[in-house]
């Protein structure tokens, strides 16, 4: 086994969730009679589950997550309070609403005809394609006749048994093995482990994986696409779920739904496997020469070092030696005006180089207005460290201009491709940038930056964040609160 393979097997994912505010299925929190209506207590109770696609605790402490987000959006709509309910087992979760111990389920939830027997549904909010996955290393099968007499792992109680039951009607001896304890996530890292040969997962799923285990491969697709919705049970109140239609037909008018999905997934399919494998390689081999840098750079900024340590990848593959057509040098490839700006004198040291990288890039931050929120601050942050902060301006007047949202990541990486359009930069103040570029880099280090959260952990800061400025080190501005002494400039 290579260390690539090693790298994408080591480590489950690190998501985490305090009993203090989440109720575990199973346990005596549960509600044992049906909960009351959400206005008596002021309360929505909502069934999920923990994982990176629904709820989960992120690399700052927060809570994350489609659903979660969604959820309480809809709380706020409602002026109530929420209560997650997390189910242990997939299985439990529609049988738990039918029981009325949830006002409705948040979990990434298909509808399917057999679910619609049983619950209703609210309106659809993400479509989705379920796949066949195999190890690449393996021969593909080509068809559900290829699975009969291999091993064959599914979550029990997914929409996929249900897909595996129509496809034993044609195939007889098709069998599988139906997993409680499990999510899908873990099923298809044990497929790139090759301890079962095949899974099935929806689409947005399988791409996440892929980018944690290359060697995971798309066989086929079964049957047609389906669409995520929430649950309400058959029989609850009619005027929740009515609340509910409004609210996401509120959120796909305004944009916030197409947002929030980008968010999440807008990235996933950016890096091929040939991407992948080659950064799993140097997290074994670069990595380790670099890492308390990375580390020691977040002491001084406050930023996460995986994601200094992203940046740096994206920039120059670890490379302390690199050096651009234009001048840019170093690992986090710095030109001489902020070199001499952050007192670097050799920019091909990765000590003086790294922490600059990282001290810019939190100038950048700083320099956006108060009002953009996380992440789209980072993200901002980092197109403007590739195009530079004039082109980025310009790329959120665009933004305004199309009627788009110049503070949010999902509307302005529709805005900066067009910098480098003559019908547009002629009458911009900064002319032409290849925007594009910006928005492949942004892209590309936020999935860099979700592979070192996977295999990487957090890295806890000594003392207060400090600033790199020429005159030697200071307290940083508080997060969010722009430090009026700096004044960024281009790389």
């Amino acid at each position: 086994m290579d260390k690539t393979t090693k790298a994408g097997q080591t480590f489950a994912m690190r998501l985490f969730i305090p009993l203090i505010l989440v109720l575990g299925m199973g346990s005596c929190s549960v509600p044992e009679t049906p909960i009351p209506p959400v206005q008596e207590n002021h309360e929505l109770v909502v069934l999920t589950r923990n994982s990176p696609t629904t709820y989960y605790e992120d690399a700052y402490g927060n809570y994350a997550g489609l659903e979660y987000d969604l959820v309480n959006l809809f709380a706020q709509e409602l002026g109530v309070n929420v209560r997650f309910v997390v189910a242990t087992e997939f299985s439990r979760i529609i049988p738990t609403l039918t029981k009325k111990h949830a006002h409705l389920v948040a979990a990434g939830l298909t509808i399917t005809p057999e679910r619609e027997k049983i619950v209703r549904f609210g309106p659809a909010y993400q479509t989705v394609q379920q796949q066949i996955v195999y190890n690449s290393l393996t021969l593909k099968p080509d068809d559900i006749g290829d699975l009969i007499g291999k091993r064959i792992e599914v979550i029990a109680g997914s929409s996929y048994v249900e897909r595996l039951k129509q496809a034993r009607k044609k195939s007889p001896k098709l069998e599988w093995h139906e997993v409680n304890a499990m999510e899908t996530e873990e099923l298809l890292e044990k497929v790139a482990n090759g301890e079962a040969d095949y899974s099935i997962a929806d689409s947005h799923l399988v791409s996440m994986a892929q980018n944690f285990f290359p060697d995971l491969g798309i066989a086929f697709s079964l049957g047609k696409p389906e669409q995520l919705a929430w649950a309400f049970p058959k029989d609850g109140n009619p005027d929740l779920l009515a609340k509910a239609q409004k609210f996401f037909d509120r959120i796909q008018k305004d944009g916030t739904l197409r947002r929030l999905l980008d968010r999440y997934y807008g990235h996933i399919e950016r890096l091929n496997r040939i991407d992948v494998v080659t950064f799993l390689e140097k997290m074994n081999s670069d990595l380790p020469n670099y890492r308390k840098l990375f580390q020691q750079a977040q002491e001084i900024t406050d930023i996460d070092w995986r994601l200094i340590a992203a940046l740096g990848y994206q920039e120059s593959h670890w490379d302390p030696l690199a050096t651009s057509p234009t001048g840019v040098r170093g690992l986090m490839m710095l030109t001489s005006d902020t070199a001499d700006h952050l007192g670097v004198n050799d920019r091909l040291n990765p000590k003086e180089n790294i922490p600059a990288g990282a001290s810019y890039l939190l100038t950048l931050k700083e320099a956006l207005p108060e009002r953009i929120t996380e992440p789209d601050k980072t993200w901002i942050a980092l197109a403007a460290y590739n195009t530079g902060m004039g082109h980025l301006e310009d790329a959120r007047v665009l933004a305004q201009q199309n009627k788009l949202n110049p503070d949010s990541w999902a509307d302005l990486k529709k805005a900066l491709p067009l910098l480098s359009k003559t019908a547009y930069y002629t009458s911009l103040k900064h002319g032409y940038a290849r925007g594009g570029e910006a928005v492949i880099f942004v892209e590309n280090i936020r999935n860099y930056y979700n592979i070192m959260m996977k295999f990487e952990p957090a890295h806890k800061s000594p003392y207060p964040a400090l600033t790199t400025t020429k005159e030697g080190f200071r307290l940083a501005a508080s997060p969010g609160r722009p430090d009026k002494d700096a004044k960024p400039k281009e790389r």
